[in-house]
């Protein structure tokens, strides 16, 4: 009767987590304010995959991404896209994967070029591009440009921390980091955990859909996962 007892206060305290973590990220008064929730935090409803084959599920209010071996990066995606917004969300890495917060981004069923200063860039057709929030987790390289922005499946990196040490020194790994993201017309702003890391302005994608993107791992087999909860966005008019 005892481990009866146990079995189901535990359950229950457990319902209580799963409930607490469940939570909308918006409040009544954020609502009004113009912030919408990103994730139901049930399931992944308004959301498409595409890219590689890592493995999305929604799970305690979070979205997870677990990396697979032998597929290329993968993005779990809106399926609306935005223009001018402000983005926010958390976000708890392994430090061995590599991963990124899509912004203005698209793909095509059809091979694509864009001309960059004087020179031609070609996008496979199914393949991801745009700007992306990096998240680098990679402690032993010393490098942590998580916050910086590149452009995926384009033009790389625009804009890294390497001056930037506040920005770098911001992040906490294997904890929860918070993002905040600007985007109003040609300008792209980041914030990592309150500390502002990039500021870029171009004007390539002026809209686009966001993503959570699982990078690839090549032949490795561990099951990698990066955490996403607490996605609210609020539209700039």
């Amino acid at each position: 009767m005892r481990t009866l007892f146990r079995l189901t206060r535990a359950a229950a305290a457990l319902a209580a987590v799963w409930l607490l973590a469940a939570a909308p990220a918006v409040t009544a008064d954020d609502a009004k304010s113009g912030w919408k929730n990103l994730f139901n935090g049930k399931n992944l409803n308004g959301w498409v995959q595409y890219g590689g084959q890592a493995k999305y599920r929604a799970e305690y209010g979070q979205i997870v991404g677990t990396a697979m071996p032998n597929t290329t990066n993968s993005f779990l995606c809106t399926k609306r896209h935005y223009a001018d917004f402000v983005l926010e969300l958390e976000f708890k890495v392994d430090p061995n994967l590599n991963s990124g917060v899509q912004v203005r981004s698209h793909v095509y069923d059809e091979e694509k070029t864009v001309e960059w200063k004087g020179k031609t860039i070609k996008i496979d057709a199914g393949r991801v591009h745009g700007y992306q929030v990096e998240i680098d987790p990679d402690v032993k390289r010393d490098r942590l440009w998580t916050g910086g922005i590149y452009d995926e499946g384009r033009r790389a990196w625009l804009v890294d921390l390497k001056d930037n040490e506040p920005a770098r020194k911001a992040f906490k790994a294997e904890e929860w980091n918070a993002f905040h993201i600007e985007c109003q017309g040609d300008s792209i702003k980041t914030w990592l955990n309150g500390v502002p890391a990039a500021d870029l302005k171009d004007s390539m994608t002026p809209s686009g859909f966001i993503g959570l993107q699982v990078h690839a791992v090549g032949k490795k087999e561990e099951p990698l996962e990066v955490r996403f909860r607490n996605l609210r966005i609020k539209e700039l008019k």
